[in-house]
């Protein structure tokens, strides 16, 4: 069965699209396959999986690929139609074989409500009861028609119902994070929030309306991996000063107030598992650096940064030869990510 990982931090900015595109390509070049699910309204993920450069571009996808998306493959179930859910017709992503993409919708946002009336009143109104469960099932059937081995879900910043659900029938999360003022404050946000988040998901796994619905609620079995620093930059080799400031600030929010939180509320693996897989103290999967241009050389080429060619960039001598030597560090950055997240998913073999 296919794992489900969560990239979610209610703090925006911290290059979350960027890096579930990039892990879940280095996962599919070390044999794995992996549906991506662009779960935010704003289709960032799916710009840089499908050509959008002309204008309405994307509209003229759903058009030609109608069901092809996160939102119209869940119609069934939000629109109550008199039809069951289907697997999602995946777009592959054109360079890696084993990687697909769930497409975005921009209209996505307008199901939050529906889905958050449901998951408060689901046990009284037996027309919503479908509803909570339809995002896990939906990604179940999928996953088993591509014999995939991750779902990696690109989610929005926010706390609404839709990131509630899909957070919460997760099997792991993995929190990115910015060294800033920002994403220390949302530790403390995390911290009070994801427990509040379990405990309304083991209520609903119990609830006999949602147990006997067409689409079961799952019972939660969500873990942390860790948090993925990142949007910094160097000097000599290292985070500059006022970087490393908000490095040990932040380190110390996750030790001292979310990992303690998690705890307490069964979110956390075993230690000696996250001592296994290497990780950067504290809990920190990878550290990585401003991409600076590359990313809209990425982003232009719909390839990962660490794919990038001396023609995709445009840069000669001195030049090209100091951003080849990046881009190779980029490798091995996301390269050891991916051996982490493999460890730590029981997948490393």
């Amino acid at each position: 069965m296919a794992q489900v990982i969560a990239m979610f931090n209610n703090k925006g900015g911290v290059s979350k699209t960027t890096t579930c595109f990039n892990l879940s390509w280095m996962l599919a070049e070390r044999g794995k396959k992996v549906i991506m699910v662009d779960a935010d309204p704003q289709c960032n993920l799916t710009g840089m999986v499908l050509d959008l450069t002309q204008v309405d571009a994307l509209d003229e996808f759903y058009v030609q690929h109608p069901n092809q998306n996160l939102r119209d493959a869940l119609d069934p179930a939000f629109q109550s139609r008199p039809r069951p859910l289907e697997p999602v017709e995946c777009v592959e992503v054109q360079g890696r074989d084993g990687l697909f993409l769930i497409p975005g919708h921009v209209g996505l946002a307008e199901d939050e409500v529906s889905l958050g009336v449901a998951q408060q009143l689901s046990e009284s109104i037996q027309a919503l009861k479908n509803l909570p469960g339809s995002f896990s099932h939906l990604f179940k059937i999928t996953a088993e028609k591509y014999d995939a081995d991750y779902v990696i879900l690109d989610l929005s910043p926010g706390l609404g119902s839709i990131n509630q659900n899909l957070v919460s029938v997760s099997d792991f999360f993995i929190v990115p994070a910015s060294p800033d003022v920002f994403s220390v404050m949302a530790m403390d946000s995390l911290s009070r929030v994801l427990p509040k988040w379990m405990r309304w998901a083991e209520r609903a796994a119990e609830l006999d309306a949602l147990a006997k619905a067409d689409y079961v609620f799952p019972k939660p079995r969500l873990k942390f991996m860790g948090t993925i620093v990142q949007r910094y930059r160097l000097k000599n080799g290292a985070p500059t000063i006022a970087f490393q400031e908000y490095f040990d600030a932040l380190d110390l929010a996750v030790a001292d107030t979310l990992i303690p939180a998690l705890r307490s509320s069964g979110l956390m693996l075993e230690e000696a598992l996250y001592e296994s897989a290497d990780e950067e103290p504290p809990y920190r999967l990878a550290s990585i650096p401003d991409f600076n241009a590359l990313i809209a050389n990425s982003q232009q080429s719909r390839k990962p940064v660490f794919k990038l060619t001396q023609a995709d960039v445009g840069r000669g001598g001195s030049v090209w030869e100091i951003t080849e030597d990046n881009i190779q560090k980029f490798h091995q950055t996301f390269d050891t990510l991916a051996q982490r997240v493999e460890k730590l998913t029981g997948q490393d073999v």
